[in-house]
């Protein structure tokens, strides 16, 4: 998998921590009650139970989700996790969530967001393809190029887009590479976007020390969460100049002060193995301890809900990156900011794997692909853009960064629901 999951769920309901950020600033910027009730709602939920036969030959049933946010801005988008502890309320909020990144980002989509609840790791391959297979036919109705795009998250990979790729394209009776993004190159994925969300959070913490007064080289960083995201994100980090001093998988992390060492070669022992491999001269710590350490920049790359009432006093770093979606609850920003630490928000920091994602559906429709230096050059030039937007505003309305975000985010989408109207 391109990103186990982590054993336990979120500290508290990311629904709640979501729809509490757009009331704040629904409430700051004016939005009628009419177009707050839409907006913190989400228009269409998906559960579906469904069987799967087992290698053993028996049958197990297995819950899935697929959520849609908001259409103003154009077909939905957002990521398809597999995780024990996947919920509804987990699946509303990175619906939501997915809105406001990609209207931040100017990306002509709407929010969406799916999930199983499975632990894939306790899967054979042919019974992952068999469930994912077999989900993909009981939600076929919901998804499409023009209507709803998944793409991987935690737990699920190029490979499984592909199983999803090739199902919808069999009950559509012709081939759809557009249907989904994070394909296999192959089959028409885009070069560049297994490393987009890692490369995106590095061109972010670039733009955030440049904004911020601070430098990069020889900056310390932890990071939370050796996925996809996080390793890649610290493998780029280290490659500019970067300090990777602490990082972590789901059953805990090494630390060393002076650089836990090569991370490129810590990216190929890691699969194969499960987990971290142990380093000479580094420490052992946990999950918690590693958010706590006195470093210039935290990078939370796992779940939602890790920075929370019960531990955000003790957050040491300087700056936090929200490389994961929503690792921030609402009481726990609060804190940060009373404490001065300088926080760029998720739908800013981790917005490169949406944006390639879009280069992807628009190489697929047009059968057109690009080398992966225009990719990347693509995608620095948007999220920085993004993030000097965010930031502009910021400066000029005494905001913290995420409330400049979600403020931008949310009046786009207003305006577009208001030039829309509402049907009939």
């Amino acid at each position: 998998m391109a990103q186990a999951p982590v054993a336990q769920a979120p500290a508290e309901n990311p629904y709640d921590t979501a729809v509490a950020q757009f009331n704040a600033v629904a409430e700051r910027i004016g939005v009628d009650e009419g177009l707050r009730e839409v907006l913190r709602h989400c228009k269409r939920e998906f559960t579906v139970n469904f069987p799967v036969q087992m290698d053993d030959g028996s049958i197990r049933v297995f819950t899935g989700y697929r959520v849609h946010h908001n259409e103003a801005r154009g077909p939905v988008k957002g990521g398809l996790r597999y995780a024990p502890y996947v919920s509804i309320d987990e699946v509303r909020a990175l619906a939501m969530w997915m809105t406001w990144k990609c209207a931040v980002a100017g990306l002509p989509y709407g929010g969406a967001k799916g999930g199983v609840v499975v632990d894939p790791r306790a899967l054979s391959i042919r019974e992952l393809e068999r469930l994912t297979r077999r989900f993909t036919a009981e939600i076929v109705m919901l998804i499409g190029p023009d209507e709803d795009v998944p793409a991987p998250d935690m737990g699920t990979d190029a490979q499984i887009m592909a199983w999803i790729m090739d199902t919808y394209s069999m009950m559509h009776g012709h081939s759809t590479p557009a249907v989904v993004t994070g394909k296999p190159v192959p089959i028409g994925g885009s070069s560049g976007r297994y490393e987009a969300t890692g490369r995106g959070v590095m061109f972010i913490t670039q733009e955030a020390c440049r904004e911020s007064g601070r430098t990069l080289e020889g900056a310390t960083v932890a990071v939370q969460g050796f996925g996809n995201v996080g390793s890649v994100a610290a493998k780029l980090l280290a490659e500019n100049g970067a300090k990777i001093v602490a990082i972590s998988d789901a059953r805990g992390g090494i630390y060393n002060e002076r650089g836990v060492g090569d991370i490129g070669a810590m990216m190929e022992r890691a699969p194969a193995r499960g987990f971290l491999p142990d380093v000479p001269g580094s420490t052992r710590i946990t999950n918690e301890e590693l958010l706590e350490m006195p470093v210039d920049i935290l990078i939370p790359a796992a779940i939602e809900g890790q920075i929370h009432a019960g531990n955000a006093d003790r957050v040491r770093a300087k700056m936090v990156i929200e490389a994961a979606n929503g690792p921030t609850t609402l009481e726990g920003d609060r804190i940060m900011e009373g404490n001065g630490v300088y926080v760029v928000p998720d739908i800013v920091a981790n917005s490169g794997g949406v944006i390639v994602s879009y280069f992807e559906w628009v190489q697929d429709l047009q059968s057109f692909f690009w080398e992966e230096d225009e990719v990347n050059q693509r995608l620095e030039r948007i999220i920085k853009k993004s993030f000097r937007e965010v930031a502009s505003l910021r400066n000029g309305g005494g905001m913290t960064l995420r409330e400049s975000a979600y403020t931008l985010a949310v009046q786009r989408v207003v305006e577009a629901t208001r030039v829309r109207g509402i049907f009939p």
